[in-house]
């Protein structure tokens, strides 16, 4: 969330944390590559959901999502990011997408529910500490 929000102390903040928890190098990677392929797919599909035209949605996007096939954080996590993500960043069709995933990879509700929530508090904190 705080690399999404372009928030550099709290991205430092969080990165020391998550390696204090043992985050190695490759999974704050991975956190900073969705956050960077999230932006760039939430624009376009929002874009896509917003027009409504059917045109748009049979041209290919051509946007590289190979990061997404074999998440070295796990596929649950990695679906996670990208649905606080995607919530942040107000794409409808991304939160649907990705809310289905995780409940067809058996996330409980309340897992789900708590991300978004505590994506809610980092990026309301990144509002007042820059």
């Amino acid at each position: 969330m705080a690399i999404n929000n372009n928030n550099k102390p709290l991205t430092q903040y969080y990165t020391k944390y998550a390696e204090a928890q043992g985050a190695n190098a490759a999974e704050l990677s991975e956190a900073a590559g969705c956050a960077s392929l999230l932006a760039s797919n939430n624009v376009f599909y929002r874009f896509r959901h917003f027009t409504q035209k059917e045109k748009y949605s049979q041209i290919p996007a051509r946007i590289r999502m190979q990061i997404m096939m074999k998440p070295v954080t796990g596929k649950e996590f990695f679906e996670l990011m990208s649905l606080t993500i995607s919530a942040v960043n107000g794409c409808e069709m991304c939160v649907n997408a990705h809310e289905d995933s995780l409940i067809k990879l058996g996330a409980a509700e309340e897992r789900i529910f708590d991300a978004i929530r505590i994506a809610s508090l980092v990026t309301s904190t990144g509002k007042i500490i820059f």
